[in-house]
């Protein structure tokens, strides 16, 4: 055979197992009206440059006005899934969804486990629609297989005060300590709680430990009613720690990043509106509005920024 000149290897290429991206591995339903589930995970934190191992632990029967049913997957199918990529591919971090059953939460915690150094976002969803017995026996299998294992919990005020704080009789609502240290009991050194509702139309989130809020950030409450955000941020904020981001950066850069989805977000169908994960992707290049034309403090926030006041929403 006639030579033929040596074609240059790139250099993500060189050394197998050292890829160039930060690899992450989700455990998350399907949902097709794609507000949530995997479909949230995998733009986001795509869009965080980070390369994506979705494993699908069940399908939601959903529209983006409400979730009707939900099919979980079997735990060994789940585990499958897992392992044979985990065989071939190293990773940075887990997150873990909606899993549909206290099987695969067991599976999910097997594997977490083994990977001991690894550090899991585990997001709680709103579960609100699903049947009163099922909910319970998912948050009991939760609370004793998944939380031991978390690194950062992310939920919504409302929905991790009935699930940690069911007999909270304060005169005001649990503050993010409260919260925090109610997760630490199960063994989670951080919770990301989203959703204080503060004066003037504002919403506020809290990055805790038992001991201290760690930061806070204040935006603007929106008019639309969303489906999608709570996975859109515990998305980014697994993706960005995978990328090596101290937690108070990632913090930072996941919350806004989700106020950029959301002030881009739109109505895909009749129901709720949805974020715009790609946003980025199609800015209309007008003055002052691309990236381009943005100076690097309006694009770029880390630990020095808390409390964060300054986005638009």
């Amino acid at each position: 055979m006639p030579d033929t000149p040596d074609t240059p290897t790139p250099a993500s290429l060189e050394a197998p197992g050292e890829a160039s991206l930060p690899c992450v591995m989700v455990f998350n339903a399907n949902d097709p009206s794609g507000a949530g589930g995997l479909s949230a995970d995998i733009t986001a934190m795509s869009s965080a440059s980070a390369h994506v191992l979705p494993v699908v632990t069940g399908v939601y029967v959903r529209d983006t006005t409400e979730i009707h049913d939900h099919i979980a997957l079997d735990e060994e199918a789940v585990a499958d899934q897992a392992r044979c990529s985990l065989e071939d591919v190293p990773i940075q971090a887990f997150k873990v969804g909606f899993v549909g059953s206290p099987e695969n939460l067991s599976a999910i915690a097997g594997i977490t486990t083994d990977y001991a150094e690894v550090p899991v976002v585990a997001y709680m969803p709103d579960l609100s629609w699903w049947d009163e017995l099922a909910i319970e026996t998912y948050l009991d299998a939760c609370v004793e297989l998944l939380l031991p294992q978390t690194t950062v919990l992310v939920g919504n005020h409302s929905t991790l005060c009935r699930w940690l704080l069911p007999e909270w009789e304060g005169d005001r609502p649990p503050n993010a300590r409260e919260v925090a240290r109610a997760a630490a009991v199960h063994g989670v050194p951080y919770t990301l709680v989203t959703g204080f509702n503060a004066a003037d139309q504002y919403l506020e989130s809290h990055l805790a430990s038992p001991e201290t809020v760690l930061a806070s950030a204040r935006y603007e409450r929106f008019e639309a009613t969303f489906s999608g955000a709570g996975d859109t941020l515990s998305a980014a904020l697994c993706a960005l720690i995978a990328g090596g981001a101290d937690l108070q950066s990632a913090c930072a850069e996941a919350l806004t990043y989700l106020d950029q989805c959301l002030d881009a977000g739109f109505q895909p169908g009749m129901g709720h509106a949805v974020p715009d994960r790609l946003f980025w992707a199609h800015e209309d290049g007008e003055e002052g509005e691309g990236p381009a034309e943005q100076s690097p403090t309006d694009s770029t926030l880390d630990a020095d920024d808390f409390p964060l006041d300054t986005t638009r929403h």
